[in-house]
């Protein structure tokens, strides 16, 4: 007890007291640190609405950039070591022009918009001029050849490539929703460019096509009750609309035959089929059909454009139909015509 005030002080009250006078504070709880480059460029890139395909391919080269100089910040490099860069593509590795100017454009990118240097320098890298290249083109004869080789999905998916025009990713990524059978359209969602268009749906193939959306639907409705069946949707459509990603218009009208975790959300989903098989499997047709021709999945498209184009359909119509925003693209199919305004006999067969 203190004498002077009377008051007296338990040693339950000391310790309490010096408890709260010594108690250790929470740990600080620092910053987080910046994302690595790559995550920036990939941050920057789809907060522009860039495609998943053009920032896969700019972070690869903005990569390959700084391993080329032996994982220097860029912002510590400058003019001459974009041009070391580039020249080094061009003349050691012999890029082609497009790939020379994907390179440019994502190291531009890089400076311009994530790490914000002084631009006065960088306008003077300029891109190299594409060499006009004609399309390759398949004969009727040939294509038919090629689809007798080809069996089951991958035979409807270049039916498609070659009856309706489409690109390759343009036909893996067909949605169910998107096929009209009664108008006998196909709407191409989000295509090169981001722009929607519609296409014809032949009608060769309305039957193999119905059959083979009732086998997915099947699978669709097995993975529902194996508690799958979420597809992948676009955008922001999953958060507005959260049942969507189960309804059967929205899944793939070619899904993968196995499963894979989502990385984003940790969901089992059924993606599309992916490119390769596709290409793969007409390459082995093109070859049992003993064809010369340097022929892809794109050449079915540059076929689909000229077979119209020599039955004698307008090029506006094909151009719609291609989904290109000029229609001097379209024109380059005009070159590989053998009538018409610029078809021109040969002397020796005069």
């Amino acid at each position: 007890m203190n004498p002077v005030t009377g008051i007296e002080y338990t040693a339950s009250r000391n310790f309490n007291t010096h408890s709260a006078l010594h108690e250790p504070k929470p740990p600080y709880d620092p910053e987080p640190p910046p994302p690595r480059l790559l995550e920036q460029v990939r941050r920057a890139l789809c907060a522009r609405q860039y495609s998943p395909r053009t920032v896969q391919c700019y972070t690869a080269w903005v990569r390959r950039y700084v391993m080329y100089h032996n994982k220097l910040h860029p912002s510590e490099l400058g003019h001459d070591d974009i041009k070391r860069f580039l020249s080094y593509l061009a003349n050691e590795l012999r890029v082609s022009a497009s790939s020379y100017n994907q390179a440019m454009s994502a190291l531009l990118f890089l400076y311009r918009e994530v790490i914000r240097v002084d631009l006065t320098w960088i306008e003077g890298i300029t891109p190299v001029k594409r060499p006009p290249r004609i399309p390759v083109v398949l004969t009727p004869a040939e294509v038919r050849l090629i689809l007798e080789r080809m069996t089951g999905v991958s035979r409807l998916m270049a039916s498609l490539l070659y009856g309706s025009g489409l690109r390759l990713m343009e036909c893996c990524r067909l949605r169910v929703k998107d096929i009209d059978f009664e108008r006998g359209e196909i709407t191409v969602r989000d295509g090169k460019g981001r722009k929607d268009r519609i296409t014809m749906l032949p009608q060769a193939v309305v039957r193999p096509l119905r059959v083979h959306l009732d086998r997915v639907r099947g699978r669709h409705r097995k993975d529902l009750a194996g508690g799958m069946g979420n597809v992948e949707l676009p955008g922001a459509f999953a958060r507005k609309y959260p049942h969507a990603a189960a309804d059967w218009g929205w899944q793939w009208v070619f899904p993968s035959t196995r499963t894979r975790i989502d990385p984003r959300t940790g969901e089992i989903r059924r993606h599309h089929r992916h490119e390769s098989v596709l290409q793969k499997d007409l390459k082995r047709a093109v070859k049992g059909a003993q064809i010369t021709k340097h022929a892809t999945c794109h050449t079915l498209r540059h076929s689909f454009a000229t077979h119209l184009l020599e039955s004698g359909y307008d090029i506006r119509t094909i151009q719609e139909l291609l989904g290109h925003e000029d229609v001097s693209t379209t024109m380059i199919y005009t070159h590989v015509l053998n009538k018409g305004g610029i078809g021109v006999r040969s002397p020796l067969d005069i």
